[in-house]
């Protein structure tokens, strides 16, 4: 049976993501930055949790997790291995701490572990290569990716140069609703994007009518994400910098987008 993920905002533009085996009945959220919308959610479905999965150490992702193993005392908690120190100062001891190649059992399906520093230096994705599905936290976006923080802009490239290598019918779930601003800065560097142009028209229309824009999947933001566009020729022309080395591009990119 496919896993079944669903999806729900919490606090102002974070997303709730609970992925659930319907063989075994064991359900993961992927991180959790508030508790109460994820309780909620669970007895929404009528599911038990039995994983809590997180990307990265910012509060807007772990801070719910203690009311999450209040309720569900029994759930493994699994934290980026470089990152662990400080997160359990808020949600408590780990059942296992996770490095590249590591893979996660949530019932029957895989989560294989990707490092992808950057945004934080210890950030992780989950990629569960069975069913097509990428819990990407804050490395990428729709139409954008996290803010740099911890890393150099160099390593933030090659950690998306790893996601973009992912197949492209990937489905792509983001720790955030940034989907529409994301939308209008990319126009300003890939203006002549006849697929990005069509596809800010669908954003637009999703969000007049509140409805989620993701997921998306790995093929479309390699057509419509400049982030992901920083060896195209003419995303490099419209910041200057044609023929750069595609590292520098995208830290330009990056860095206008800090400022937009």
């Amino acid at each position: 049976m496919p896993a079944e993920v669903h999806q729900f905002l919490c606090l102002s533009d974070n997303f709730g993501v609970l992925v659930h085996d319907a063989q075994t009945g064991a359900t993961a959220a992927i991180d959790c930055p508030d508790g109460a919308p994820y309780l909620a959610a669970l007895a929404e479905k009528g599911w038990k949790l039995t994983d809590i999965l997180i990307t990265h150490r910012h509060g807007d992702h772990i801070d719910g997790v203690p009311a999450l193993r209040e309720a569900f005392p029994e759930a493994k908690l699994y934290l980026p291995a470089k990152e662990a120190e400080r997160i359990v100062e808020t949600t408590g001891p780990a059942d296992a701490v996770l490095n590249e190649g590591d893979v996660v059992k949530v019932g029957s399906l895989g989560a294989e572990v990707i490092e992808t520093p950057g945004h934080t230096a210890g950030h992780i994705v989950y990629y569960f290569p069975v069913e097509n599905l990428l819990f990407a936290g804050d490395t990428l976006f729709a139409l954008g990716c996290g803010r740099v923080f911890e890393t150099s802009m160099t390593v933030m490239w090659e950690s998306l140069v790893k996601l973009a290598s992912l197949p492209g019918e990937t489905r792509v779930y983001c720790g955030h609703e940034y989907t529409q601003a994301n939308g209008r800065f990319a126009l300003t560097v890939d203006s002549g994007n006849s697929l990005l142009i069509d596809r800010m028209r669908e954003v637009d229309e999703h969000r007049t009518n509140g409805v989620f824009t993701l997921p998306t999947t790995i093929e479309l933001e390699l057509t419509t994400n400049p982030f992901l566009r920083a060896e195209n020729p003419e995303v490099q022309e419209n910041v200057g910098l044609k023929g750069a080395d595609p590292a520098a591009v995208f830290a330009e990119l990056r860095e206008r987008k800090n400022k937009a």
